[in-house]
């Protein structure tokens, strides 16, 4: 059932067409990704549907009552508002219940003191908040811009799992891939004006996109091959005498005409490299403390040549900090770093650096150099400007001219353009368009050097990492071998957690209700099913549970029941609130659990009952 129709809408900005006459319709139960490369119109695409930016041409037809929450991607807030009366502003009716919710789903964004102004916060705990907001007021559609930005990966998890169970409409903008391949079912792909629709994950898009360009270029070459030969006729001066003969002049016309297939221009960069002697990156026990709070501790390493590290952790416990203390910037309080000679470290910070606004984008490279060392010889700064999707005209703009994503390209550009021969790298996939990553994630692959990257992105540090650094709240890191993948198993081993991390919460209603699932591996009905022999029969076990599961039932929901009246009880005691939530959704999960028991079992039984009557 349709939700939302798209019909015919058209923008542009100046002179820059963003759409050009696009259509689509969007259904109840999708979970929409928008690709495209960075100014390709996602951000415009998102504020259209979200009723914030008007159409040129066009409209947005939608369900009469449809209830839409909208997270942009830089949230402003009102003045003095505090965090719990923010997030709970849309909540036509204050109730213990919707602000019970709001202090659960603040806690698993990693935000404590629910009282405290927003002014006070950083600006990821601001978009924290904000996505807070979005996902406790009741919606039917919601539109998200960038929601995995600022959430480290156990938060990623967490809204995985929550946007999963979400019975409404999802359509969002991220590069975090895993985070698309896991929760979208419908890739729409924005490019040179256009729509593309595929139904599918973002693991099958890449070939169904591949598949779609491969056809309308074969289309491209079969009407080049027939204006050849129409060219071929005309040139012969055959006369368009017969509608035969006029027609087919009006087609050789209607095809020189007609638009070829317009591909995307991806990121190409040559390896910019300097050579590296034997001694790399020594940490000899350093530890670091701000105040109370310690960072690192006892940290002790040496980096090998060619090593790639992934640095993963909550949020603020001390990863660029780590970074920092490596390229310099700041002094461990004790141990000590030692750095080779021949070490020459790029450092991409998590802040891009202050850029002279009036400056010319070829002079911000150029000022680092004018010709860059490479595999295949030097290549000047215009030509490494070009690789990186700064034509000509691009290049002798000011820098205030650059969007925000533009000024993070260039900066990466003059970080790499220094020759370096290891890379620091903090966050470095934020607000980098999918296809960018897509080729720097080959460059790196092809770097001659040690790269040791903090990133929420597990697509990233799948594709880059050779061992993992988790800390943990206390500053202490635990390594693992492998990328992100392995790095799960690994702790699922060490830890006895199952590799799917847990879910923790259900949206078993449209913006409402949610519930965390157990740890242990879920089997699903489906491969209960596949289990059983030919001939249906209940097992002993099984007959044992199909006797008891209706009690076993009537029990969990008086315990839930119970709980309900211990968490109002105790909504002003913080400690005692998250003890009973977490009892609550271990119980709602087993709960859960056992339905789908009850589901299969009793299907079971009607299904042995038809056998033995046949």
């Amino acid at each position: 059932m349709n939700v939302l129709n798209l019909e015919h809408i058209s923008k542009t900005y100046g002179e820059k067409v963003i759409f050009d006459d696009i259509s689509c319709g969007i259904h109840q139960g999708d979970k929409i990704g928008i690709i495209g490369i960075n100014g390709t119109g996602k951000t415009t695409f998102l504020r259209i549907l979200a009723g914030f930016e008007e159409t040129d041409e066009g409209q947005v037809v939608m369900q009469n009552g449809l209830r839409i929450t909208y997270l942009p991607q830089h949230p402003e807030f009102p003045e003095g508002a505090t965090i719990l009366s923010y997030v709970t502003q849309g909540q036509k009716e204050q109730s213990w219940n919707s602000e019970t919710e709001a202090h659960m789903v603040l806690n698993k964004l990693g935000i404590e003191d629910h009282e405290e102004e927003i002014a006070h916060l950083s600006g990821g705990q601001k978009k924290r908040v904000a996505l807070a907001a979005v996902l406790v007021n009741p919606a039917d559609v919601l539109i998200l811009d960038e929601p995995t930005n600022h959430l480290d990966n156990e938060m990623a998890s967490w809204l995985e799992d929550y946007l999963n169970r979400f019975k409404g409409v999802v359509i969002m903008v991220t590069h975090d891939r895993y985070f698309l391949d896991r929760v979208t079912n419908k890739i729409l792909e924005i490019s040179h004006g256009k729509i593309y629709t595929y139904e599918a994950k973002y693991s099958d898009f890449l070939e169904m996109k591949a598949q779609r360009e491969e056809m309308e270029m074969a289309s491209e070459r079969k009407k080049q091959s027939i204006l050849r030969m129409e060219v071929e006729w005309a040139k012969r001066g055959c006369r368009a005498r017969s509608t035969k003969q006029r027609a087919r002049l009006d087609r050789l016309e209607a095809m020189k005409n007609s638009a070829a297939p317009v591909r995307d221009k991806n990121v190409e960069i040559d390896s910019v490299e300097t050579r590296m002697g034997k001694k790399t990156i020594e940490l000899h026990h350093i530890s670091k403390r701000f105040g109370e709070r310690v960072c690192i501790r006892d940290f002790d390493y040496i980096v090998l040549k060619n090593q790639r590290l992934g640095i993963i952790g909550p949020n603020g416990c001390g990863k660029s900090t780590l970074l920092k203390i490596i390229a310099g910037i700041l002094e461990p309080d004790s141990g000590s770093v030692e750095i080779g000679d021949t070490i020459k470290i790029g450092y991409f910070s998590q802040e891009i650096e202050d850029m002279n606004s009036s400056q010319r984008v070829i002079d911000y490279i150029k000022a680092v150099a004018e010709f860059i060392p490479t595999k295949d010889g030097l290549i000047s700064a215009s030509k490494l400007l070009e690789q990186f999707l700064f034509e000509p005209a691009m290049q002798y703009s000011p820098i205030e001219k650059l969007s925000g994503a533009e000024k993070k390209r260039l900066y990466l550009l003059k970080v790499l353009a220094a020759a370096p021969n290891v890379l620091l790298l903090d966050e470095i996939t934020n607000d980098i368009d999918i296809p960018t990553l897509t080729i720097l994630e080959d460059y790196l692959d092809s770097f001659a050097g040690i790269v040791i990257a903090v990133s929420h992105d597990r697509y990233f540090l799948d594709n880059l990492a050779d061992r993992i650094f988790e800390f943990d709240r206390e500053g202490n890191l635990t390594q693992y071998e492998g990328g992100y993948t392995d790095y799960l198993e690994a702790k699922k081993r060490r830890e006895g957690m199952n590799i799917d991390e847990s879910v923790e919460i259900k949206a078993s209603s449209v913006g409402k209700n949610m519930i965390e699932e157990p740890q242990e591996e879920k089997s699903s009905v489906k491969t209960w099913k596949q289990n059983r022999s030919s001939k249906l029969k209940f097992s002993y076990k099984e007959q044992r549970e199909y006797e008891t599961i209706d009690d076993d039932i009537a029990g969990l929901e008086e315990k839930i029941e119970k709980l309900d009246n211990d968490i109002m009880a105790n909504a002003t005691n913080s400690g005692k609130l998250n003890e009973l939530t977490k009892e609550k959704e271990t119980a709602e999960a087993l709960l859960e659990e056992k339905m789908d028991r009850w589901v299969y079992l009793n299907d079971l039984a009607e299904q042995i009952e038809a056998q033995n009557n046949k």
